[in-house]
């Protein structure tokens, strides 16, 4: 394989498209050398039939609002690859949803998933809809819309949709209730479903708990644990609050959280009462932090992320490349020496550089923030058992993932030197599943 002539090719046939390349930049360096001891692969053209989706469907959708006047927006499925299992991602309701982005969370979510050891494909879907602002009765009449085009495409065992940016409990619960009328049966569609209708204990958490698992074990391999450590985190939505939860709970102390509007330092930490309230903002769809910073007396800093913030973990949970050089610099700088991702592709390459010349502890959201699709992945098998698990046996199995992601990416990202490179590791475990099964399936 020639990671710089597939790289070439992929952005003339798709200029523009910046976060797609960007994720398969990262995979093909990674796998380069693993690749080429593997004749096999080339003979078969798994790569280049990797960084391609199986296909992308794209619709419009019209919908009304609550004045009467007639709305459009555009909307997305990727079906990405599922030599393992039906194709299994988020949908996001967001106004920078675009083609590049989607691919690039379809791509990354190949890798997650064949992690994970669970039997799920990659895909992604989503819309330039934004939820913000909107009145229930709206976001009903677009999910059930975009439902009415998307149910045709998805199935139990074909393709297996969640939540993502801008697609909670509210949303999925209108689109499940869409599917059902239009296919006329009650079936595990999609995951974080609420409770009395097929959900899983924990799936709103999941994704933070996992993260946290993940770092905890990265910890340990310096005989360290959260334990009397600084914590911060960027976002406010189910990541951050499930990770601000569970570093609390491992007796780390959680100093900051941001926003679109900037970051509050709250220095007696943020756990309790204030996580609670966390909850209430959020509620309200302000998806803003200042309100917390004047309830608690935190300090508040307007329109900065808080990686300038002394810590010594940092868990970047909001969105793709928020997390630049320079940020990545002054965490170092201020102390930070552990740095996992709850978010997509949190960290740009100039950081995740400065990270590994650094030779810290970083985990890739590919592997770390795999605590989300992996508790959809056992939302799946509860509902295919019409059974329903405890939170504790559901915590339980999703620690357990963590700790064989971790593994994992040990096994394969570990230098002479024995630094491990999490990128690397995480990439060439995810590969390897995904590619040999292709392999035994044949050129399809």
């Amino acid at each position: 394989m020639n990671a710089h002539k597939i790289l070439q090719d992929l952005e003339k046939k798709h200029p523009g498209e910046l976060e797609y390349l960007q994720a398969v930049k990262e995979v093909l360096e990674s796998i380069e050398e693993v690749y080429n001891k593997n004749p096999q692969f080339e003979a078969a053209k798994i790569i280049e039939r990797l960084v391609e989706p199986d296909r992308i469907f794209t619709f419009r959708i019209p919908w009304v609002d609550d004045s009467g006047k007639v709305q459009v927006n555009l909307a997305y499925r990727i079906q990405f690859n599922n030599a393992i299992g039906p194709y299994k991602g988020g949908l996001r309701f967001h106004p920078s949803v675009n083609l590049s982005i989607l691919k690039f969370l379809g791509f990354e979510q190949i890798f997650k998933n064949s992690l994970t050891t669970l039997a799920m494909g990659g895909g992604k879907g989503g819309s330039d809809f934004d939820p913000k602002g909107k009145s229930d009765a709206e976001v009903m009449r677009f999910c059930q819309a975009f439902m009415t085009e998307l149910w045709q495409y998805i199935g139990p065992e074909t393709d297996v949709p969640a939540g993502d940016i801008g697609v909670g409990g509210r949303e999925i619960g209108f689109m499940y209730g869409m599917y059902r009328k239009l296919a006329r049966e009650n079936t595990g569609v999609l995951t974080g479903k609420g409770l009395n209708w097929g959900g899983s204990l924990v799936r709103p958490e999941a994704t933070g708990f996992g993260n946290v698992y993940f770092a905890n074990e990265m910890l340990k391999t310096k005989g360290q644990s959260f334990e009397g450590k600084t914590v911060v985190i960027s976002g406010f939505g189910n990541v951050a609050w499930g990770a601000a939860i569970k570093a609390t709970q491992l007796g780390g102390k959680v100093v900051a959280i941001s926003g679109p509007d900037g970051y509050v330092y709250d220095e007696a930490g943020i756990s309790g009462k204030k996580i609670d309230y966390m909850l209430q903002l959020r509620a309200s769809n302000q998806d803003i932090v200042a309100p917390y910073a004047k309830e608690f007396g935190a300090k508040f800093v307007a329109g900065k992320r808080p990686w300038e913030v002394k810590c010594d973990i940092a868990l970047p949970c909001a969105t793709q490349n928020e997390l630049n050089g320079d940020d990545a610099k002054a965490l170092i700088a201020n102390g930070c020496w552990c740095v996992s991702e709850g978010a997509n592709m949190p960290s740009t390459p100039e950081a995740i550089e400065v990270f590994h010349k650094a030779k810290i502890l970083f985990a890739p959201g590919k592997a770390s923030n795999a605590g989300g699709v992996a508790t959809s992945g056992l939302e799946m098998a509860q509902n295919s058992s019409k059974l329903n698990w405890s939170a504790e046996e559901v915590d339980r199995r999703l620690h357990d993932i963590m700790i064989n992601i971790h593994k994992a990416c040990q096994a394969n990202g570990t230098d002479a030197t024995g630094y491990v490179d999490y990128v690397k590791g995480a990439n060439i475990a995810g590969f390897l599943k995904v590619a040999n099964a292709m392999l035994d399936q044949g050129v399809l």
